[in-house]
Parts: structure tokens; C-alpha cells; sequence
């Protein structure tokens, strides 16, 4: 659980970032913590600002304006203890190819000073289904292989903040499973792990507390209990062909021939029903749930609470 009695994992202090001289504002004014031990989601659009705030936080880019920092370091002024207590997994896939991957651990380790943790990285490459390409050249590996090796370079001097950028875009479910049952498993063991992902059900299903990025500022930053339950409760489900009326589709979601409708109580759930029998609006497969996160992200995002 989060430690609240220690100095933030993460700080985030009205952080911005401008390009073109200050005419196209990346981050504006960002400010949250993230505390010891936390698995925090930040979630948001492409083009939100998050992987700028990540490169911000990583050193790779420098704020315009505020500070950043990580377990206490400052990311500009104390930038060799920041690096240092962070693991970051990049979108990207960056790989020398001259090497093993068991040679590219190890020399990963180096950077941090690390020597003499082949038991870890023993471990690393059996919790990350790579034990049988230890020995392979980076470059003969599939992307999905690559991905993991990405992971173990991000863990392999173990640091107490993880970074997941996101860590499973284009991989496939068996890498996905394995991630987060390995990175579920250092949560619990004290790690604090940031994560952004365009999966909101990975973020529902792991995250403690998420911030929403909207054009450069938080407009959501609350626990994921808090956010479900602060948004509209049931949601109808339901497959059709036809048209909507013209009332319902303003609050649908509509996915080819799937169409969710938020509603708020069991009157909503019947009027709603009623409006689509009284114009002939057939109605196949009729679910009723709970919303998730995903029906959260675009009602926020669509304005209704930023």
C-alpha cells in the first residue's frame, strides 16, 4: 500500500513545456504526486501530453517551467539519484543489435553500476518468458521478444519507480498476462509503477488512482473507485441496425452494430427501452452493466467534468 509517510515516489510540480516559443503548450501546469508503493494510471488522448511528461520525468526532455522529482531527486539538479531510482519502459523499440540478450542486461547494469546480478537477471528473463532466448541476438528476436527485453533492462538494476509507456501496445495476450503478473507481483513488493495505456480495462484492473491528461492538464485526478462510481452507474448494451432517436444517441457510444447508453436508475434503463420500442428500433443481445472505466475516460474527456 502507499506510504504516505515518505516523500513522494514521484512529484510533479506545475510542470510545463512549450514548443515554437511558447506558441504550442505540451504540458500546462501539471502538478500531482504519486506516493511509495502506488500503482498509479495516467491515462489520456494521443497528443494529452503524456509521454512528454514521461520524457520530462526521464531527463530526456527538460521542462519549460517547474520541477520534477523522483524518491526526493530532482530530475535536472539531481539528475544521476533521480535516473537512478527509475525504470523506464519506452514505446519505442530500442534495441543495440550487436548483442545478446542476456549481454544487453548486463551491460544495462553497468550503466547504473550494477555488477554481479546474474541471479536477477536469471529471474528476470524466467518471470519474463526469455530464460530460452538468453543467449539469442537481440536481433533475431520477434517484436513481442523485444518487448520483454525492453521490460528487463527497465528492472535489471532494480529500481524502486517503474515507468510503463505503453508497455503492451501491439504485443500479444500471453506477453501481456506475463507483464502484469511480474509487475503486479514488485507492486506488492514495494515498487511504486506508473503506467500509461490506451487499454483501459489493464488500467481499471490494476491501478489504485489515475490522472487523465487532457491537452496538456489534469482534468481528473481521483482513486478508480472514485471514478467509477462518479460517473453515470448502468449502461445498456445492446446490438441494432437501425437509427437512434435523436436524444438517445447524444449520450450512445456506438461501435458498428453495438451501441451502449448510459443511464442512471432503473427509470432511465426503462424509458430509454421505451423510447426505442415506441420508434421501431429493434433491439438484439440486451445487456445491462455496470460502466467502466472506459465510459468514464469519455465522458471526461468529452468535457461533462474537466
Amino acid at each position: 500500500m502507499p506510504n504516505q509517510t515518505s516523500p513522494p515516489a514521484i512529484s510533479f510540480e506545475n510542470v510545463k513545456k512549450t514548443y515554437r516559443g511558447g506558441q504550442l503548450k505540451a504540458l500546462d501546469g501539471v502538478s500531482f504526486d504519486i506516493q511509495p508503493g502506488e500503482f498509479f494510471g495516467l491515462l489520456g488522448p494521443n497528443g494529452a501530453g503524456k509521454t512528454t511528461l514521461i520524457s520530462v520525468l526521464a531527463g530526456l526532455t527538460k521542462a519549460t517551467e517547474g520541477r520534477v522529482r523522483v524518491m526526493g531527486h530532482d530530475v535536472v539538479d539531481d539528475y544521476a539519484a533521480a535516473r537512478k531510482a527509475l525504470g523506464v519502459v519506452p514505446q519505442e523499440l530500442v534495441f543495440d543489435p550487436f548483442f545478446s540478450v542476456r549481454e544487453s542486461l548486463r551491460i544495462q547494469s553497468g550503466y547504473f553500476g550494477v555488477h554481479g546480478n546474474d541471479d536477477w537477471i536469471d529471474e528476470l528473463l524466467l518471470n519474463l518468458g526469455l530464460a530460452d532466448k538468453a543467449n539469442a541476438n537481440m536481433r533475431q528476436l520477434s517484436g513481442g521478444m523485444k518487448r520483454r527485453v525492453l521490460v528487463a533492462q527497465a528492472l535489471v538494476h532494480r529500481p524502486p519507480v517503474i515507468v510503463l509507456d505503453e508497455p503492451t501496445a501491439g504485443v500479444d495476450v500471453e506477453l501481456r498476462q506475463t507483464l502484469w503478473q511480474f509487475i503486479a507481483r514488485l507492486n506488492k513488493e514495494g515498487h511504486t509503477v506508473l503506467l500509461t495505456t490506451h487499454y483501459l480495462e489493464e488500467a481499471e484492473a490494476l491501478c489504485q488512482r489515475i490522472g487523465m491528461l487532457k491537452a496538456g492538464r489534469i482534468v481528473a485526478l481521483d482513486r478508480t473507485s472514485q471514478l467509477l462510481a462518479g460517473t453515470a452507474s448502468t449502461m445498456l448494451r445492446f446490438k441494432t441496425d437501425a437509427a437512434l432517436p435523436a436524444d438517445i444517441a447524444a449520450r450512445a457510444r456506438v461501435t458498428g452494430r453495438i451501441v451502449q447508453v448510459t443511464a442512471h436508475d432503473a427509470a432511465e434503463v426503462e424509458s430509454t427501452l421505451a423510447a426505442l420500442r415506441k420508434v421501431g428500433v429493434p433491439v438484439e443481445d440486451l445487456e445491462i452493466g455496470r460502466a467502466d472505466l472506459e465510459d468514464v475516460f469519455l465522458e471526461i474527456m468529452q468535457g461533462e467534468h474537466a
